[in-house]
């Protein structure tokens, strides 16, 4: 199977405002997140992406815009990595939810939360988790299981993913921190994902790029064939 680099959208128009944006329209990038998505090209320079797949929100579509040219990669839209649709949440101050008792929920309990004529966080994992097995089942199918692809998201949504690829509940993904522009990697396999990057905001991710196998060795079926995870 592939490499997926899990891509948050650069700084938005949204960031830092104390509202919920959510699918709301007109959230853009700003100066901020500009420069940021400007500066993937070079971030990403050493890795040889096969396919970009963005959410359809335009925070996303802007944030590949200057990698994908850079590429000449066209961008897939993928409907099911959009943002968590917090219905009459939308656009609200977070001062003024901290105060429903569904904010404890989301906080303690996310799997068991559900937006108010929006939908609920399990339904949001799995609906991302499905799409990116499925693309990734493609683009593996098409150029092999050393090829890289981008994704690019949003924080819950990936931090849902990455729950799921480390083995974890649903009802930990608070714990994780997804920054704006900010790469996670995970490399699947047929047996289990392996989680190689989180929240970096680095410049360096050669690293992510699979290994050619040696000619006299049988591939592994992880990055580190090791015990326990300690190398000795």
């Amino acid at each position: 199977m592939a490499t997926v680099v899990l891509l948050r959208h650069a700084r938005s128009t949204a960031n830092g405002s104390g509202v919920l944006a959510g699918r709301a329209e007109g959230v853009h990038l700003d100066d901020s997140g500009q420069r940021q998505a400007l500066g993937l090209v070079d971030r990403l320079a050493a890795v040889p992406l096969r396919a970009i797949v963005a959410s359809p929100l335009l925070r996303c579509a802007q944030t590949v815009a200057p990698l994908a040219a850079a590429r000449a990669l066209t961008p897939a839209v993928e409907d099911a990595l959009a943002e968590v649709d917090y219905g009459s949440w939308t656009g609200r101050a977070i001062r003024d939810l901290v105060g429903e008792p569904l904010w404890k929920v989301v906080q303690q309990h996310p799997s068991a939360a559900v937006f108010p004529d929006g939908e609920g966080l399990a339904g949001v994992q799995a609906r991302a988790v499905a799409a990116v097995r499925a693309h990734d089942a493609r683009i593996t199918a098409e150029f092999g299981d050393r090829a890289v692809w981008l994704l690019c998201s949003h924080g819950d949504v990936i931090k849902a993913l990455l729950a799921d690829a480390l083995g974890q509940h649903l009802d930990t993904f608070q714990r994780i921190v997804v920054d704006p522009a900010s790469v996670s990697v995970v490399r699947y396999t047929e047996t289990r994902p392996f989680v190689l990057r989180m929240n970096d905001c680095g410049s360096e991710l050669a690293g992510v790029v699979p290994p050619e196998p040696k000619a006299e060795e049988p591939p592994v079926d992880a990055g580190d064939a090791t015990v326990g995870g300690s190398t000795g």
